[in-house]
């Protein structure tokens, strides 16, 4: 018997098979195209040289970890104890799962806000939890009084995706202050704040629950080196919680992984000494900016992206096919894949929307938009 019935491929998978069959420009999938780094490259390089290829300690390299205590400490003002509160994992997605495995118990409910990342309910699932999937607004703003009236003493935990995937949201002032009432009222729920794509915002800055004293304790913090660094398929990410909780994660951890691969956690850990992280901001609204003005004379309609590299578009004025078949039609008929909306929602609620990925060089962005904007 299946533990995941109703689960089937991804569309992730789907629109990028399809992307591969017909020859079509992937702006689909969350990955870069363009080249990693020289120094990173030079790092690994002269890493591959050392004797690293061996175990790593369980919770992460000793220097990384400290790398990432000191990233903490001047991105967010925020003092993490390296030996208790932090865990290199195998990127975000084996963080959540393991997070969930390790602090979820049978029937324990867990409120996803939707449309949201595909990975939140199987894992919630596998772990003998419910999910409990709220839409948010149109205008995809939340709320927050129906996540309020969805809490129960069957809650154990609320998931955030701040900067916000694929709806390229960020949460406001009000959002967190209205969080926080939400579990200052509910002192048992612990909240899973996943936020990978952190350096990736524009206008404004997102608020990290890393810089929230009246959340701090109970909250996990999901970080990912492939999106900052954009090398998604080295699968490297970290977790941030309070020690009582990072011991239970830990617990799973050990039995899940063990250990994340060697040599990619000293390149990172090099490399943090000398990239600067406020240059992935500037580099990836250069590429929003890029794609915006190519597309200003189609008939999509761009929706305000304040962060990750996603862009979201409605083509209600090219077609009346539900987003799914509009976008195997784009794909199959006109090159280009994009992921439709709504796979990102329990309910597959369709607002005839799409989600671009921008991650990609200028020549990628240019050779789409020429074939968006005949339609």
């Amino acid at each position: 018997m299946s533990k995941l019935p109703n689960v089937v491929a991804s569309v992730f998978s789907t629109m990028s098979q399809l992307a591969s069959e017909y020859k079509a420009i992937n702006l689909s999938q969350g990955f870069p195209d363009f080249s990693v780094d020289k120094r990173l490259i030079e790092i690994t390089e002269n890493v591959l040289q050392e004797s690293v290829h061996q175990y790593m300690p369980m919770a992460g390299y000793e220097p990384l970890l400290q790398q990432i205590a000191t990233l903490t400490k001047k991105q967010y003002n925020r003092i993490v104890q390296v030996s208790t509160e932090i865990l290199v994992t195998a990127g975000a997605t084996q963080g959540i799962y393991t997070t969930l495995q390790a602090l979820l118990s049978t029937g324990d409910e867990v409120i996803v806000l939707d449309p949201s990342y595909d990975s939140y309910e199987p894992s919630i699932i596998m772990s003998g939890g419910i999910a409990i999937r709220i839409p948010i607004n149109n205008d995809y703003t939340v709320n927050w009084t129906v996540v309020d009236q969805a809490c129960s003493f069957k809650t154990r935990m609320i998931i955030i995706n701040n900067p916000h995937n694929p709806t390229g949201r960020i949460f406001t002032q009000a959002d967190i202050e209205a969080l926080e009432k939400i579990l200052e009222k509910y002192p048992n729920i612990l909240l899973l704040s996943d936020e990978v794509y952190e350096y990736i915002t524009f206008e404004q800055k997102h608020i990290s629950i890393n810089t929230r004293e009246k959340l701090i304790a109970k909250s996990i913090i999901i970080s990912s080196f492939g999106k900052s660094f954009h090398i998604t398929g080295w699968k490297v990410g970290y977790l941030i919680a309070p020690k009582n909780l990072m011991i239970e994660i830990k617990k799973v951890h050990q039995f899940m992984v063990f250990s994340v691969n060697s040599i990619s956690q000293v390149a990172i850990s090099r490399y943090l000494e000398v990239v600067t992280l406020e240059d992935i901001a500037p580099f990836y609204q250069k590429k929003r900016e890029y794609f915006n003005n190519l597309l200003s004379t189609s008939r999509f309609k761009l929706l305000p992206c304040e962060g990750t590299y996603f862009q979201v578009a409605s083509y209600a004025a090219i077609s009346e096919k539900s987003d799914v078949d509009f976008c195997k039609w784009l794909t199959i008929e006109h090159g280009v894949a994009a992921i439709p909306n709504s796979a990102f929602y329990a309910n597959g609620k369709d607002q005839k929307l799409i989600r671009f990925c921008f991650a990609k060089r200028d020549i990628t962005l240019a050779a789409a938009a020429e074939k968006l904007i005949s339609l």
